[in-house]
């Protein structure tokens, strides 16, 4: 594995996540030959919002919430040494990243799974269930 897409979300699944890429990495005869890409997607605001605010204002939110959701990530990443590429995306979390993974031509995306009960996912629905259905290389879910 060369280039492997992390997306967090500032929660501790997405942590553990961030934490086994770490402990994967450290495996690796050259450590610093993996390209991590850290991602996190932010939900574009609605249209009432947007007539009142400038584009500006919105990319800077959208940007200062995403840095927020990313920092355990990025202070975590930084403390083990490895170097990665912050991606702020904006949009529907499933098509952003499976679309980041695919433009980046990663070879897998390492993420946190909820672990949320059968019946809540079938109501609520599934993000790594969704990525998973778009992506066209494999997805770790780390629980």
């Amino acid at each position: 594995m060369k280039r492997v897409l992390l997306p967090v979300d500032g929660s501790e699944c997405s942590l553990r996540a961030v934490a086994l890429v770490i402990s994967k990495r450290a495996l690796y005869a050259s450590p610093e030959e993996l390209e991590i890409h850290l991602a996190n997607v932010q939900p574009p605001l609605s249209n009432d919002v947007s007539r009142f605010v400038s584009r500006e204002q919105i990319a800077e939110f959208h940007r200062e919430e995403s840095e927020k959701a990313m920092k355990a990530a990025c202070d975590l990443l930084e403390a083990a040494g490895a170097k990665y590429i912050s991606h702020h995306l904006v949009g529907k979390v499933g098509e952003e990243i499976a679309n980041l993974a695919d433009s980046l031509q990663c070879d897998q995306i390492v993420m946190g799974s909820h672990g949320r009960s059968a019946f809540h996912e079938f109501i609520v629905g599934s993000i790594s269930l969704k990525i998973i259905h778009l992506s066209k290389i494999p997805v770790l879910l780390v629980k």
